[in-house]
C-alpha cells in the first residue's frame, strides 16, 4: 500500500534565529535556550572568550525537524543530565558544510570533515567543537519513526557516511534535500516522504531497503532540481536515475502520483513560496511562472487557482502586506 504523501500545508517558510546583534554577555545564553526550544538541548561555550556568532534555521514537518546552523568557534556539550531533562527522542544527522568539527562519545572520537554525515543517538551524551567554525545541516527524526521507516534500531555507535554524490547516492540527495528547504532565500518545500524514503535508504539493513521508495526518492530530487527548465521530461529523469521511462512510470504510480502530477505540484509550490519571498515584489506573475518552470502564464494562473484557490498575484500581495 502506498504511503501518502504529506500536503503542501505541512511545509513552513524556516524559522530563523541569530544571536548577531545581541547584547555579547547574553549571547551563549539565548543560543542555549533557542536550541533546547527549537532542535537539541545543548550546553555552549566559545573557545576563546569572544562573543558568538551563530544563525540557526529550523523547519518543523509533521514528523521530521530540518535544520541549518552556521557560527564561529565554540563547543556544545549535552551531558546526561541535559538529555534527561530535555529528551529528544530522536536520532540525529549532521551533514558538515563547512569547518572541521570533533565528536566526543562514550565510543570514542570522532574527526568530521566537509562531505561527511554523523549519524547518532541524540540522547546519549557526546560533545561537539568547532575549532574553525561551523555550517552544517541537521536532521532529527523520532525514534520510532527512524526504526518504523529502516528497520533498525537507534544506533548504540555514531556512525560516519561520505555524502558525496560518487560515495553514496542517497546520503547525497538527503543532503540536497534538506539543504534546499532551509535556505535563507527562496527555499523549496521539501516533502517528507521523500526525506523518509531516503532514510530508509541510507539507514536500513543491506537487502532491506526498498528499492523502488529510494528510486522514487532519487527521481524527484531530480526533479525539484530542474523544476525551472519547462523542456524537463521523464526520459530525462528516468535516464539520470537509471531506470527506464517505464520503470520510472510503476514507482512513481506506487506512491500515488504521475510524473506530469508530480511535476505540476512541485511547480506549484515552488512558484507558492517564491511568491512569498521578498524579491517576489519586483516579479510579475509571467516571471515567477517562467522561474518555476511554466512555459505559459495563463496555464500556470489556472493551475495555481485551482490548487489553492487564490489567484498568484493575491499570494504575493498579502505576503507583502504581512512584512
Amino acid at each position: 500500500m502506498a504511503r501518502r504523501r504529506c500536503d503542501p500545508v505541512d511545509e513552513m517558510t524556516p524559522v530563523s534565529f541569530s544571536t548577531v546583534g545581541l547584547p555579547d554577555d547574553r549571547r551563549v545564553e539565548l543560543w542555549e535556550t533557542h536550541n533546547a526550544d527549537a532542535l537539541i538541548g545543548l550546553r555552549c561555550r566559545t573557545l576563546d572568550g569572544s562573543a558568538l556568532e551563530a544563525t540557526e534555521l529550523n523547519v518543523q514537518l509533521r514528523q521530521v525537524h530540518l535544520a541549518r546552523v552556521t557560527g564561529t568557534s565554540h563547543a556544545v556539550e549535552r551531558d546526561r543530565a541535559m538529555a534527561l531533562r530535555r529528551p529528544t527522542e530522536s536520532v540525529a544527522l549532521f551533514f558538515s558544510l563547512a569547518g572541521e568539527a570533533f565528536f566526543y562519545h562514550d565510543d570514542g572520537v570522532r574527526v568530521l570533515q566537509p562531505g561527511q554525515l554523523l549519524v547518532c543517538d541524540a540522547d546519549r551524551p557526546f560533545m561537539r567543537g568547532f575549532s574553525r567554525g561551523l555550517e552544517e545541516l541537521v536532521l532529527k527524526v523520532p525514534r520510532e519513526v527512524y526504526a518504523a521507516r529502516t528497520g533498525t534500531q537507534v544506533p548504540d555507535r555514531p556512525q560516519v557516511v561520505d555524502f558525496s554524490a560518487r560515495a553514496n547516492t542517497h546520503a547525497h540527495t538527503l543532503a540536497r534535500e534538506v539543504d534546499r528547504a532551509v535556505r535563507a532565500e527562496a527555499p523549496v518545500p521539501v516533502d517528507e516522504e521523500t526525506v523518509l524514503e531516503l532514510v530508509a535508504a541510507l539507514a536500513g539493513p543491506a537487502g532491506r531497503a526498498d528499492l523502488a521508495a529510494a528510486h522514487r526518492s532519487a527521481a524527484q530530487a531530480y526533479v525539484d532540481r530542474h523544476l525551472a527548465d519547462p523542456r524537463l521530461s521523464a526520459a530525462q529523469v528516468a535516464a539520470a536515475v537509471g531506470l527506464s521511462t517505464r520503470h520510472l512510470s510503476r514507482v512513481l504510480a506506487e506512491g500515488g502520483t504521475t510524473f506530469p502530477q508530480h511535476v505540476l505540484a512541485r511547480r506549484l509550490e515552488a512558484a507558492h513560496a517564491l511568491l512569498q519571498q521578498p524579491t517576489a515584489a519586483r516579479l510579475t506573475v509571467a516571471e515567477v511562472a517562467h522561474r518555476c518552470g511554466f512555459a505559459s502564464a495563463a496555464h500556470f494562473s489556472g493551475a495555481f487557482a485551482a490548487r489553492y484557490g487564490e489567484r498568484a498575484s493575491d499570494v504575493r500581495r498579502r505576503a507583502a502586506a504581512t512584512r
